[in-house]
């Protein structure tokens, strides 16, 4: 009678497994049925996919979108089968807003956030608030929505300018310690030419960021202040950048003055263009020339940037060239960058042997942003030059 019994029980719990295998497999291929007919994106296949598994709350979002005269109701049945369901509730708060029902639409935005604290339910709010005309509330929610940005929030940053068109108004209102948003309002900034404004944000990100992903931008930012005629910012960010290690610089003027490294991709470092028949490049024995007679009859060969305080200043050299003739135009030069004039001009590069060279100029107080010019323009009646230039080192020292 046990083993009856015991046989008994074996069979009917494997039917018991075998049936439950069934069911799961029935299940199984029931959410994938419905899976497959979602992603056909027709209004047919999803309501149908509602059909299959009409549980499936994302499924009546999904359908909402591809049935607007349903939507209210098919939001709704999605919110009743996951209360939680935020993007529902958003969905919903946009629904009775352009219906005009506008409290109703707040509430449903607010319960949104208070389910879901991301990023989106902050920046829907901000966006409702906007269209509202609330400026209070468009502050106080676009201030939670940087609080938590994603990888892209330039739209926040535009919503921010068409309500108030202010830079310093905006960074009072939105700049916090996250590293992503400082980035991103920096480069919007500079996107709005305000490089003034991204300037005083940029000592933040300098303090939160790190090196390797944000030093282009930072250096970007000093390029646009020069480009700008913003030389003390352009100045202080430069030095800022320097003091915190971001990038490799030496105290004199200029910087890099031996062309020991690799020029940096900054105005503050040295600009080495490439021509077809001029190849320069910078190395232990300093910045090599090689003219081969087809260069540019006008073109820089090297310039950088300088920032000086006004006063009587001396620029030294020292070079030496090979089969470059006197008297052929290559020169340096010191120009005024918001004039262009040239303050100072050195005598016409050439010497077989080691030589040290020199040039005088005055800065006046308007005029503070310099380019330092290593400049070749043919002289009328030269061939143009061949032959190789070697710079040693430059120097710039201001007259006690």
């Amino acid at each position: 009678m046990t083993n009856t019994y015991q046989a008994a029980t074996r069979v009917a719990f494997r039917i018991l497994i075998v049936g439950l295998c069934c069911l799961g497999i029935r299940f199984s291929w029931q959410f994938c049925y419905a899976d497959y007919l979602a992603q056909q994106d027709t209004g047919d296949s999803v309501r149908h996919a509602t059909e299959v598994v009409p549980d499936a709350w994302e499924y009546f979002i999904k359908l909402a979108a591809l049935d607007p005269q349903h939507s209210t109701d098919l939001l709704s049945k999605s919110l009743q089968l996951n209360e939680y369901n935020a993007q529902a509730d958003i969905e919903l708060g946009f629904e009775y807003e352009d219906e005009g029902k506008f409290e109703q639409g707040e509430r449903y935005l607010l319960a949104a956030y208070e389910m879901d604290h991301t990023y989106v339910p902050r920046w829907s709010l901000t966006d409702f608030y906007f269209r509202r005309k609330n400026a209070p509330q468009f502050w106080a929610w676009a201030r939670k929505s940087a609080e938590m940005p994603s990888e892209d929030i330039e739209g926040l940053f535009d919503l921010c300018w068409e309500v108030s068109p202010n830079p310093a108004l905006i960074t009072s209102a939105l700049l916090n310690d996250n590293p992503v948003m400082i980035r991103q309002y920096i480069w919007f900034l500079l996107g709005k030419n305000q490089p003034g404004e991204a300037a005083v944000v940029a000592p933040r990100l300098i303090s939160l960021g790190k090196v390797e992903t944000d030093r282009p931008q930072m250096l970007s930012v000093v390029d646009r202040l020069v480009a700008s005629n913003k030389p003390v910012a352009a100045n202080q960010l430069w030095h800022s950048l320097v003091e915190r290690n971001w990038v490799t610089a030496d105290a004199t003027v200029p910087n890099n003055r031996r062309f020991a490294r690799e020029p940096l991709p900054v105005k503050f470092d040295w600009s080495i263009p490439e021509y077809s028949g001029l190849h320069s490049w910078p190395g232990p024995s300093g910045l090599e020339s090689e003219f081969t007679g087809v260069e540019p009859e006008d073109c820089t060969v090297a310039e950088q940037f300088l920032v000086l305080s006004p006063g009587k200043y001396t620029m030294s050299f020292t070079y030496r060239t090979s089969e470059i003739p006197p008297d052929t135009g290559l020169t340096w030069e010191v120009v005024d960058e918001s004039t262009n004039k040239i303050l100072g001009e050195s005598h016409y590069l050439s010497a077989e042997s080691l030589r040290q060279s020199g040039i005088g100029f005055e800065v006046a107080a308007e005029s503070s942003l310099l380019r330092l010019r290593l400049h070749y323009r043919r002289v009328l009646g030269t061939p143009r030059i061949s032959g190789k230039l070697v710079v040693e080192s430059t120097e710039v020292q201001k007259i006690p």
